[in-house]
């Protein structure tokens, strides 16, 4: 939008000061990223750019880190289990989050505060404390011996309880808006309860329920603590591979990892603004 050209020079200089403050705020969040792309393609095993790199000679790029990803067990596995990990804990979380969501939208329910607390609490308290908790909680569930530590089961509902809390309030967000004059209508016309549900609630809420599960995906794709602490070796996920990777053996694999993690991230976060536009437009927002 071009300056009001009733404008003076006060507001002039703020629209263009207000807009240099955002650019340079948008640099300093986006630049650390960026620069990880160009490195990715580097014809040399370093971490930095090279005399070739910089004089854009094409001998300084190449494609080697990308082929070696494919070429390498260990990478292959831990995509693998980032996928298994990261899908099944996201339908764990969306199953939870919503239901949890629909309960706290009923004006009888008591304590819903308290209850909204709980159920946030994994955003709030810090990781390294939830991750310590749940080894401690599945190496002997309920005082028993059966250990779900280093297991596929474990890793998922770690990583489900993480990412319940993003389901939650994304899909309370999308019930404020909802018209419960459509639930007594429907039942007024004799549908049950579970019509109800998947006719009505579900295709009014549905934007709202996939933003939550792919920020829960999101969650458990990139999560790296909870790993160290509850996974094994066979359930090494892509997060801790690059950890071990710079521990163990500095290679600019990982930052061809990086860039297709952030190649990744930004479609999920392109089709969670394109659902958050679709809900709006039921709402009765336009754009």
């Amino acid at each position: 939008m071009a300056v009001p050209s009733y404008a003076g020079p006060v507001e002039r200089t703020w629209y263009y000061l207000y807009r240099l403050m955002c650019a340079a705020i948008f640099i300093f969040l986006i630049a650390p990223i960026l620069v990880v792309i160009p490195l990715s393609f580097n014809a040399e095993p370093y971490f930095t750019f090279t005399p070739e790199m910089l004089s854009f000679d094409p001998k300084g790029y190449s494609l080697r880190w990308y082929a070696d990803i494919i070429n390498n067990d260990q990478w292959i596995h831990s995509i693998k289990n980032s996928f298994l990990i990261g899908i099944a804990s996201t339908v764990v979380a969306t199953t939870l989050g919503t239901l949890a969501a629909l309960g706290l939208s009923r004006s009888e329910l008591p304590a819903k505060r308290l209850i909204m607390a709980v159920l946030i609490s994994p955003m709030i308290v810090p990781l390294i404390i939830s991750a310590a908790a749940m080894f401690f909680f599945y190496s002997a569930p309920f005082g028993t011996s059966f250990a779900l530590t280093q297991t596929y089961t474990g890793v998922i509902l770690a990583h489900a309880a993480l990412g319940t809390p993003f389901v939650v309030i994304t899909v309370t967000a999308t019930l404020v808006g909802f018209d419960k004059n459509l639930i007594r209508a429907s039942n007024s016309l004799g549908a049950d309860s579970v019509t109800t549900f998947f006719r009505v609630i579900m295709p009014l809420i549905l934007p709202g329920v996939i933003s939550g599960g792919l920020f829960a995906f999101v969650t458990s794709f990139d999560e790296v603590v909870v790993v160290l602490f509850m996974a094994g070796f066979e359930q090494r996920t892509i997060p801790r591979q690059m950890w071990a990777g710079i521990r163990e053996q500095i290679s600019p694999t990982i930052l061809a990892v990086a860039t297709l993690l952030i190649c990744l991230s930004t479609i999920l976060l392109a089709t969670i603004e394109l659902l958050r536009r679709r809900n709006e437009r039921l709402r009765g927002v336009t754009y």
